[in-house]
């Protein structure tokens, strides 16, 4: 049977943008995929209200959870508003619980902006408190622990830089030369994004931004498209790698 794999992101569409290609390739070797935003996406726009384009922006999640073959949860939380929240927590833990995760994949632990560390964050804290029967969640019948912490990794930060704009080393790159096209039509699902990012940001092609980020990681190791990542070993955390295992030569290590 195949690992239950949780991906968990800020905001709609992060999970295609940072890790998708990945999750594509777990999904072919027989694991189940889970997406999971925090954030509700209220403003990722210049010309919707917040509840319009939350509105719009989940629609858009599921569309991409659907095609890819995934569940999907979001918790809803407004953008720019992701902070230490226990609730948070407590809702992940349940997630976990729920789809009894085995892999765990988040952002990186320093990225461009809060909402991104604090999920990384709240992220970490949950793997550890999930396995724990008295970490409670907020559900009237919470579902059973899972018997163990699970793997735990963090993508690449945004644009491979840190929040001062230098590159960042990855550990672990996984070749999605095979799964780039499959990636690019589900980051295609988030239609809306390309016109706020343009006005926002000043980047005009979101597609061909998420193909360059592919390339830059992929060129740190030699090949032509990657996603990189960093286990998170610290105690008591696994310290065996169920991707390395899963994925085989298509795991480059730097």
């Amino acid at each position: 049977m195949g690992k239950s794999v949780l991906a968990v992101m800020a905001h709609p569409d992060d999970i295609e943008i940072h890790i998708a290609g990945t999750l594509c390739l777990l999904r072919d070797r027989g694991c189940e995929i889970h997406f999971v935003t925090v954030c509700n996406g209220d403003c990722g726009s210049m010309v919707h209200s917040r509840q319009e384009i939350a509105a719009i922006r989940r629609k858009e999640a599921e569309a991409a959870a659907e095609l890819f073959g995934a569940t999907y949860d979001g918790l809803g939380i407004g953008d720019l508003r992701v902070t230490y929240n226990p609730e948070i927590k407590s809702h992940l833990v349940h997630l976990m619980r729920e789809y009894q995760a085995d892999i765990v994949i988040t952002h990186a632990r320093r990225d461009y902006m809060s909402d991104h560390e604090m999920t990384s964050l709240l992220t970490f804290e949950a793997c550890f408190a999930a396995p724990a029967p008295n970490w409670p969640t907020l559900e009237e019948q919470p579902v059973r622990v899972i018997p163990t912490i699970p793997e735990l990794y963090y993508a690449d930060p945004t644009s491979q830089t840190d929040s001062l704009g230098q590159f960042v080393s990855m550990p672990m790159v996984v070749d999605i030369s095979s799964t780039l096209d499959e990636k690019e039509k589900l980051l295609k699902c988030h239609a809306s994004q390309r016109d706020w990012l343009r006005k926002q940001h000043g980047e005009d092609n979101y597609i061909l931004m998420m193909r360059d980020w592919a390339n830059l990681r992929g060129g740190q190791v030699g090949i032509e498209c990657g996603e990189g990542f960093t286990q998170h070993l610290g105690h008591p955390f696994p310290r065996h790698s169920s991707l390395r295992e899963l994925l085989g030569d298509l795991i480059h290590l730097a």
